[in-house]
């Protein structure tokens, strides 16, 4: 017998009004079934429903069950607070009903609902404003309690964070002694928009949970260590845990220590170095090495060796970018200044420069500042010979040269001073002397170098005394001056939310009338709230609400980098109405571009953001999302991004194409022709672009640019927002803010270089010095390899063209012979005349069905055979290249003497792929930062055996005889001694023969 199914619920409604309690309560039960069929119909009754939850007659079964169905009522009728009430007073009979079938999205919205209200009462209730309700606390204990049951750990811990339950945190890892969970909640406090206070509160707690690291152990969790460390910024706290280390493992305290000068600021690592103790006659040499690397300048002197060491500079791209760009041209000019200045950038190697002098005395007054500080970027890090290298070009000593044109290459050399010196903690004489130029200088172009050199230089020092020189350099109200003293203010007070300082800079942008001045300022002001997160709230307020879109444009950037890295909805959601709103076209492209600073820790959900605004009726809004997907997804090579900046290239607009191919380089730094399919083809449209003289400016800069990032450093260098630690790397971050400005001002470009980070593997043993020794990359060689040299295009010879000679006719004429041979007549054999090719069928043919891969021809085959033959593994020494794509692929074989005291990578070894074009994106994917590589410490399994090092390259050369004048014009200088750093250096090998194309001397 087939049941029946209901159409009304009347008939149960109207026991409701029965006046026996036992009908009611029957009647109750019944209805809760039927809730989500005849919620409409039960929903007129619901005023009879609440009073039965409130009647004293009934039993507490009955009540429970009237609060469960007046809760379910609610949930239909979208009143999601009401029914949480009311499911909050159903207790048992809600617990009982969450696991019968049908309720599962009652449930789920309900509990959600009181996820939501606990953490409101939490809060509340920890800045001590009312109590938690008991009754809600049960449904979070028993949500707890299941979580952990199912073995849910890291819904609990999100859950537990933001309700503040940290003993849930601590239960949990009581019970499972994993690192990884604790690592979860420590980056979820940090790369989510938790108040700065708690967020330090979280950090505090959970660093004494984790277990103290060993060498021997290897753990993953050392880089959580670290990138807490260098969050907290607490001397006291870092000290103590780096004389726990000493001296039992005193490898592990070298290896943090080269880990907290990548993340730390110069303050932080300052006062370590200060208040470290002195240590017993067996800890005290520790505690001197370690002062040593934290001063920082070991580790620049490292990758400077790693530069150097590994330059594969494409020397041939270079001379065809300068053959085609018009040099009288000043946009042309900077363009090839900026190119070379990337490819070269920390490599110390001018040789471009003292090959091309005649180009590089046609520079005029900017361009020659360009090319000036362009010096600083090649000779980046090289803080012991900064002097020496720009003696040449350095104002004299006392006044400034009288010639109006060099005081262009005195002001590029003294920001190009602050490039060489940027994060070298070697600051103090550099800025003493930076500071002097700057208050003696009569000229305003020398004192905007001498301003942009020491904010550069003095980057997050927080000195008064820079601040109060760069002060009175802006009120002197000069436009040149002025805007590098607002930028400069900034970049010394980076990060202190100093209430004064930005009172200050806000009333002089108000008042001054110089729009370059109010730039400066406007982006200062962005500088001096980074990473203040709330704090910078009413700052970003108030320069929103500005008429002044420039100081509005401030605002953007200040909300940005207050909230960089954090992936902040608020801010993101607050952006994008920016973008899409504001009446200033700078404005909502800076606010578009900005969507970099909060993402990049999440590359990959960028060019989903960005898609629309990509396709905008608005060129500029189009320009920032070039850009935002650059910046975003740098080095990462990911074939979304690349797919929608393609088009892109090809836009209507010149500067959206200029934006275009600069992101493009920046997001395929560091791919091979093997891992990026889209490699091969964004070079030869760089170079296509670069050779169209009929091509828009803006369009050639755009791909100079590109080409320059795109082999950025010798090509051993990635563009990374965040350290090896996953912490934000603020001198990157601050560095590609500056750059953004190149729209504005060119000179600013070279900023950029603040963000190129080196990689390679530098082992180094307990001496510090750096040993010979062999790792593997378990990857096929062309997935990470170099990309192939250009090749000069070949010398073209006049040759006969061919006469083809058909097998027929051959045919024919053997034919022919053999008939007179056999009439025995001699016939006059037709010779083959010089030049007929006889055309044989059996030979193969390669013009169908055999196009030959771009990747083959980078690996040198054009076989597949001879493809399958490539080794799946290649062995690499110390001070080897090794990208962040390919660290998980590293390893140190358990019988080499050497092993490295941390893990080298965050990730397991990859699975075998099926397609190696997705390693890049895969590991993209795996996780948000690479982490490891970088300096290692080494423990030697053999100590006993000799030793052999590697001699460095990179000597520290005696200082320079009789510096030439400065008045002399500095490209006629360039070819002297003062680019060539070591006079007493060995003389270099004679090149290897080659072919010169001389049809192609112009």
């Amino acid at each position: 017998m087939v049941a029946l199914s209901q159409s009304s619920a009347a008939g149960v409604l109207a026991l409701l009004f029965d006046p026996e309690p036992l009908l009611k309560q029957y009647a109750l039960k019944s209805l809760n079934s039927l809730v989500p069929q005849f919620w409409a119909e039960i929903s007129e009754h619901i005023a009879l429903i609440e009073s039965l939850y409130e009647s004293e007659e009934l039993p507490q079964e009955a009540h429970d069950q009237a609060a469960l169905l007046a809760s379910k009522v609610y949930y239909y009728l979208g009143e999601y607070d009401e029914a949480l009430s009311f499911a909050l007073g159903a207790g048992s009979a809600f617990e009982a009903d969450s696991r019968s079938p049908g309720n599962e999205e009652y449930v789920e919205t309900v509990v959600s609902k009181a996820i939501d209200r606990y953490i409101q009462s939490r809060t509340a209730e920890q800045a001590g404003d009312g109590k938690v309700d008991p009754r809600l606390q049960g449904i979070i204990e028993g949500i707890f309690r299941r979580c952990i049951e199912d073995g849910e750990y890291r819904q609990a811990i999100g859950i537990a964070l933001e309700s503040r339950r940290l003993d849930v945190i601590k239960h949990i890892y009581e019970q499972t002694h994993d690192t990884s969970l604790l690592s979860y909640a420590m980056e979820a406090v940090l790369d989510t928009a938790f108040p700065l206070a708690y967020r330090d509160q979280v950090l505090k707690f959970l660093f004494p949970l984790f277990p103290a690291p060993t060498s021997d152990a290897k753990s993953p969790h050392v880089y959580s260590l670290t990138r807490i460390l260098v969050t907290l910024n607490s001397p006291e706290m870092t000290i103590n845990f780096l004389t726990s280390l000493v001296p039992g493992q005193k490898l592990l305290a070298y290896q943090f220590a080269f880990d907290l000068v990548e993340g730390g600021g110069q303050d932080f690592l300052e006062a370590i170095r200060k208040d470290l103790p002195e240590g017993n006659e067996e800890s005290k040499p520790i505690y001197d090495q370690l002062r040593k690397i934290l001063r920082g300048q070991e580790s620049i002197k490292l990758y400077l060796e790693f530069l150097k060491r590994n330059n594969k500079v494409d020397m041939l791209i270079l001379k065809n970018t300068k053959d085609a760009l018009e040099p009288r041209s000043s946009i042309y000019h900077t363009a090839l200044t900026l190119q070379n200045a990337f490819m070269h950038a920390g490599t110390t190697s001018d040789v471009f420069l003292r090959e091309n002098l005649e180009w590089l005395a046609l520079a005029n007054n900017w361009s020659k500042f360009s090319a000036a500080a362009a010096i600083g970027v090649i000779h980046k890090g090289h803080f012991q010979e900064s002097m020496n290298i720009l003696g040449p070009y350095l104002p004299a000593q006392g006044a400034e040269s009288s010639t109006g044109s060099s005081a262009y290459s005195e002001g590029g050399a003294l920001y190009a001073l602050g490039l060489v010196n940027a994060g070298c903690g070697s600051g103090q004489e550099v800025e003493n002397y930076l500071r002097n130029l700057l208050k003696n200088a009569a000229s305003e172009v020398v004192q905007h170098g001498a301003a942009l050199g020491l904010g550069v230089a003095g980057m997050g020092g927080k000195s008064a005394e820079a601040y109060d020189d760069l002060k009175q350099t802006l009120f002197t109200d000069s436009a040149v001056a002025g805007e590098a003293a607002g930028y400069a203010m900034g970049l010394i007070m980076l990060g202190t939310a100093d209430a004064t300082s930005a009172e200050e800079m806000l009333t002089y942008a108000r008042e001054t009338q110089h729009e370059k001045i109010i730039r400066g300022l406007a982006i200062g002001l962005a500088l001096i709230f980074y990473g203040r997160q709330e704090e910078a709230d009413d700052m970003v307020k108030l320069l929103m609400a500005e008429k002044d879109p420039i100081l509005r444009y401030g605002g953007v950037y200040t909300l940005a980098l207050a909230y960089a890295g954090t992936s902040n909805n608020a801010a993101v959601r607050q952006l994008l109405h920016v973008a899409v709103s504001d009446t200033s076209d700078d404005v909502r492209r800076a606010a578009v571009t900005s969507l970099a600073f909060l993402l990049f820790k999440n590359p990959a959900q960028v060019p989903r953001m960005v898609q629309l605004l990509s396709e905008s009726y608005n060129p500029h809004v189009r320009c920032g999302a070039t850009l935002a997907l650059g910046i975003a997804c740098a080095g990462t090579g990911l074939q979304d991004a690349v797919d929608i900046l393609e088009p892109m290239t090809r836009d209507s607009v010149d500067f959206v194409r200029q934006g275009a191919l600069i992101a493009l380089g920046m997001i395929l730094v560091e791919q091979s022709e093997a891992s990026s399919p889209s490699l091969a083809s964004t070079r030869a449209l760089y170079a296509k672009i670069v050779s169209d003289k009929h091509d828009d400016p803006m369009a050639r800069f755009g791909a100079a640019l590109g080409q320059g990032l795109i082999d950025a450093g010798g090509r051993n260098v990635t563009i990374s927002l965040q350290s090896r630690a996953g912490s934000r790397n603020t001198s990157a971050i601050v560095g590609m803010v500056l750059f953004c400005q190149f729209w504005y001002w060119y000179p600013l470009a070279h900023c950029a270089c603040l963000a190129f980070e080196p990689t390679g593997i530098i082992g180094l043993d307990e001496n510090l010095k750096a040993p010979k020794f062999e790792f593997i990359s378990n990857a096929k060689p062309s997935l990470f390899a170099y990309p192939s040299p250009t090749k000069p295009p070949k010398k073209e010879t006049v040759t006969k063209v061919a006469t083809a000679v058909l097998s027929t006719t051959a045919k024919a004429k053997a034919r022919e012979k053999r008939k007179a041979a056999a009439e025995g007549e001699t016939v006059a054999t037709d010779e083959k005349k010089d030049g007929d090719v006889e055309m044989k069928s059996g030979e193969p043919s390669t013009t169908r069905n055999e196009d030959v891969s771009p990747i083959s021809l980078a690996e040198g085959t054009s076989t597949p055979k001879s493809r399958k033959s490539e080794p799946s593994f290649e062995k690499l020494s110390n001070f080897s290249r090794v990208t962040p794509a390919q660290l998980a692929y590293i390893t140190f074989p358990p019988e080499n003497r050497y092993q490295p005291v941390r893990v080298v990578s965050t990730r397991p070894p990859p699975g075998p792929s099926k397609n190696p074009k997705s390693a890049s994106a895969a590991a993209l994917a795996a996780e948000r930062y690479a982490g490891g590589g970088g300096i290692l410490i080494m423990a030697d399994t053999r100590p006993g055996e000799k030793t052999e090092y590697i001699e460095f390259e990179t000597q520290p050369a005696a200082p320079a005889a009789g510096a030439p004048p400065a008045a002399q014009n500095p490209p006629a200088t360039a070819a002297g001694r003062h680019i060539a750093l070591d006079e007493n250096a060995p003389e270099a090998d004679p090149p290897e023969s080659f072919e010169y194309p001389f049809d192609n001397d112009t």
